[in-house]
């Protein structure tokens, strides 16, 4: 695996190194990634939806929210911000993350993944395959991509139109499109599999991916796991943006549990 770091920058009012970087896929697609730095043992890899990027501004909130107690990693999939190739609908992405956590595991001793919607999606194929991580919240994710619901007729126009047209939240949008007639897996199909602890965190008005989706994950999940329903939350990344910090302290509150052993350790004696 190839590991590529290209700058450096400080980050806000704290003294945080934040490196621009790229790995290589076992396909050799280049794939890039913003680290935040801040001397922690544990990180957060930050794996965003389709037609985002680690450019978007809510990702690069939600990744100074959590630099107080993890480094963070926020990378592109292929066909999204500044990575190589084009978006496969799922099929070869787990290729993209699988390259990223071996970055992060070369250099923490535990590492976390909070997925959106396909990106939580490539999270569970991802942990189901092998234990690159050792957390994960799967947020809006779909049970299987053939079965998303896109009820746009319940979309809430001021969170999802205009700011993605009108507001910052046009950042960091876009992509490039590529076979999506490849072989996918579905996540319902593998989530037994996983062995590591999971959280299923969806929006009760998620209009794209409806909450069925997490809940019928979250019966088959054989692991550790638990399910946070949000009232009046909608899709993936906006559930932080309406609530910023309440969604955050969840984030950190479920990686305190399962990531620090003492947590471990608390988890144990419950089970």
């Amino acid at each position: 695996m190839q590991f590529i770091l290209l700058g450096n920058a400080s980050v806000g009012r704290m003294i945080i190194s934040k490196k621009n970087g790229a790995v290589l896929t076992d396909d050799q697609t280049r794939i890039a990634f913003d680290h935040y730095s801040n001397g922690h043992s544990s990180v957060i890899v930050l794996a965003h939806g389709f037609y985002n990027s680690k450019k978007a501004v809510l990702f690069q909130e939600m990744a100074e929210n959590l630099l107080d107690v993890y480094d963070v990693v926020v990378m592109d999939y292929r066909g999204h911000g500044e990575s190589e190739g084009r978006f496969t609908w799922s099929a070869k992405e787990p290729l993209d993350l699988t390259a990223i956590l071996a970055f992060a595991r070369e250099r923490y001793a535990r590492v976390g993944v909070i997925g959106f919607s396909m990106g939580a999606a490539v999270g569970l194929i991802v942990a189901a395959q092998a234990n690159p991580m050792d957390s994960l919240i799967a947020v809006s994710p779909p049970s299987e991509f053939g079965k998303i619901d896109f009820h746009f007729w319940k979309m809430d126009i001021m969170e999802n139109v205009v700011y993605n047209v009108l507001q910052e939240g046009r950042i960091g949008k876009g992509f490039k499109a590529g076979a999506f007639w490849l072989k996918k897996t579905k996540p319902i199909e593998i989530v037994a599999k996983i062995k590591i602890p999971t959280l299923f965190y969806h929006g009760a008005k998620d209009w794209l991916v409806l909450p069925w989706h997490s809940k019928q994950l979250y019966q088959k999940a054989g692991a550790f796991k638990r399910i946070e329903i949000i009232a009046n939350g909608t899709h993936a990344e906006y559930l932080f943006r309406r609530d910023r910090e309440g969604t955050i302290n969840r984030f950190k509150n479920w990686f305190r549990e399962t990531l620090s052993q003492a947590g471990k350790e608390k988890r144990a004696q419950t089970c």
